[in-house]
């Protein structure tokens, strides 16, 4: 897929402060500062942080999975996450199923031997195409994001968001979808964030206004 002419999805940080010229620190485009093996990021995903000097930015934003969790954390393309936004991913379960939560396993040595651990695993954490997370938002173990989502400061989500909806609060509920059923639909069907990088470049004002059919239209004349 073609790159933007003027915006590089491989660099690390891709804001420039026009008055100075100096690269503005706090964003950064995610895939390019994660190298994990469950953690799949797609192209132009940022996350703006303003806390200086930041070393580990898995850390950060997904600090329960490890290299040897069984699940995975899935982030598709222009996603938007905002400062102290963090995936609680399956591997910080506890088993809940007996009298005591506390995992005497991890120990190791003779508590390790003692019993088998059942931690649960809920499955991998899937955000899709062009989602806000707003600020410190949280989304717990192995939930769905759709495309065009919005997530509300600080909402705790535990539940499957729907593409194209508003959700907010503790626990997130939905405060409104975005366009019509029809509209999703066919907002689903374009999915401008899979055009040739050059097309969405030269279609940024359609794809920021809300008039569907030229994007339609724009959509019909690509050859996919």
């Amino acid at each position: 897929m073609s790159k933007f002419p003027s915006i590089d999805p491989n660099v690390v940080r891709p804001i420039t402060i026009e008055a100075t010229g100096e690269t503005w620190p706090y964003t950064v485009f995610l895939k390019n500062v994660i190298n994990h093996p469950n953690i799949e990021i797609g192209d132009f995903t940022y996350y703006n942080d303003h806390r200086d000097n930041i070393k580990d930015y898995k850390k950060l934003i997904a600090p329960y999975i490890y290299d040897h969790s069984p699940e995975k954390l899935i982030i598709g393309k222009f996603v938007q996450i905002a400062h102290g936004t963090q995936f609680i991913t399956s591997s910080a379960s506890h088993q809940m199923d007996g009298i005591s939560t506390y995992p005497f396993a991890i120990f190791g040595k003779e508590w390790s031997k003692l019993y088998k651990p059942r931690f649960p695993n809920k499955g991998n954490t899937k955000v899709e195409n062009d989602v806000w997370f707003g600020h410190e938002s949280l989304i717990m173990p192995a939930v769905q994001i759709g495309s065009g989502a919005i997530i509300g400061s600080r909402s705790v989500v535990t539940k499957d968001v729907p593409p194209y909806t508003i959700v907010a609060g503790n626990p997130a509920k939905i405060i409104k979808q975005r366009f019509s059923d029809k509209q999703v639909k066919q907002l689903l069907k374009i999915s401008w964030w899979n055009w040739p990088y050059d097309i969405i470049e030269k279609n940024i004002q359609a794809i920021t206004n809300a008039d569907i059919e030229i994007l339609l239209k724009i959509n019909d004349d690509i050859d996919l």
